[in-house]
């Protein structure tokens, strides 16, 4: 990976040219269409909650492409100058260590941290570390989109009203999916959730399940003969019908352990990302993932 040096020269460089570039033209906001605030976003539910707040008022760059697990995003030296051009970045810090050091070193007084507006639960199982998924608790990101709210209107007065009536119509959705998660999981013999990766606890202690994983914060971590011996049994013990997968990663570890425990496997979508070409969106895959949850934990 280049140093932080270079990625900052290189950055300073193209940000430079930019800037002379709109001035000799007379063009609108780098990186954005004319009249709107240039907003750079980490990865998907971030970008996500920019769009339905922001509208038309926002344009949005996402760091984390479809298709690519976003936890060890590593940035483009182009990547780098798009976070020190944007007037506003929103991210989550403690998530993606690339991104973190870029915001701290190129664009520290234009972030927006939901991780500061949504303190991060303890990641189960791993004392000392932090669980980023707070997207996947609706209410939490609810929080999130009333603060991004008042961001933008500092950042662009003009269109104050119509960002927080945006937000307010994204709080009731979610507040919506919310109800529809309650009533979908609240008469379920099982309470426990098989999953190939630890992403799924603040959706988990929301709906009153408990997630036992295969392997930690990291999808990419590979887990030692104990730890599967150790999900495989709690598996049996917990009667659990289905393991399941994720989308961005290999499904191989989730569906060794259904072989071994007579289980079947599903995906369960962490919605760090969307898959390349995805039509769908933030509410569509939670209720996806609702419409798995319930028959493998036997919801009637």
């Amino acid at each position: 990976m280049p140093s932080v040096t270079l990625l900052r020269t290189v950055a300073g460089l193209l940000v430079l040219g930019g800037l002379i570039g709109a001035a000799g033209c007379g063009g609108p906001t780098p990186g954005g269409a004319a009249g709107t605030v240039n907003v750079v976003a980490a990865f998907y539910p971030l970008q996500f909650v920019t769009e339905q707040v922001g509208g038309d008022a926002v344009t949005v760059t996402t760091l984390a492409k479809p298709g690519a697990e976003p936890h060890d995003l590593e940035l483009s030296p182009r990547q780098v100058a798009q976070l020190a051009d944007a007037q506003l970045v929103v991210y989550l810090k403690g998530f993606q260590p690339a991104v973190d050091e870029s915001v701290a070193q190129q664009a520290e007084g234009q972030a927006f941290d939901a991780a500061a507006v949504e303190p991060l639960r303890d990641a189960t199982d791993e004392p000392g570390t932090k669980d980023p998924h707070l997207w996947l608790d609706p209410i939490r990101l609810a929080t999130v989109a009333d603060r991004l709210a008042e961001r933008l209107a500092q950042v662009d007065p003009g269109h104050a009203d119509d960002v927080r009536a945006r937000a307010r119509t994204l709080r009731g959705r979610l507040e919506q999916l919310d109800r529809e998660y309650t009533d979908g999981l609240k008469n379920c013999p099982r309470k426990e959730i098989v999953t190939s990766h630890a992403a799924f606890g603040y959706l988990a202690h929301r709906y009153g399940l408990r997630q036992v994983a295969i392997t930690g914060i990291s999808p990419e971590e590979e887990p030692s003969p104990q730890q599967l011996a150790g999900v495989a049994e709690a598996a049996r013990r917990h009667r659990a019908t289905t393991i399941f997968f994720e989308t961005l990663v290999s499904p191989k570890v989730a569906e060794t352990l259904a072989s071994e425990t007579g289980a079947t496997t599903a995906v369960l979508d962490p919605l760090e990302g969307l898959e390349p070409g995805s039509t769908g969106d933030y509410f569509s895959v939670m209720r996806d993932n609702l419409a798995a949850l319930e028959p493998a934990l036997g919801c009637s």
